[in-house]
């Protein structure tokens, strides 16, 4: 996990890919995570991707720094 706080807009939304990038965790750790529910994700409705808000990313990231 990162040290510093993402610098990302809370209305933008990340694919799983980014947003494990940003976070610097894996995306099966991500991936899991979300199963669990530690952090929520919305799904596209064309593709039904997962996709996250800048606004979660944070609260996630702020419950374990």
């Amino acid at each position: 996990m990162t040290t510093t706080m993402p610098e990302i807009k809370d209305n933008d939304r990340y694919p799983i890919g980014e947003t494990a990038k940003i976070l610097g965790i894996c995306r099966d750790t991500l991936r899991k995570h979300t199963e669990e529910g530690y952090i929520k994700c919305i799904y596209n409705r064309v593709n039904k991707r997962r996709l996250y808000t800048g606004a979660e990313i944070k609260r996630y990231w702020n419950s374990y720094s």
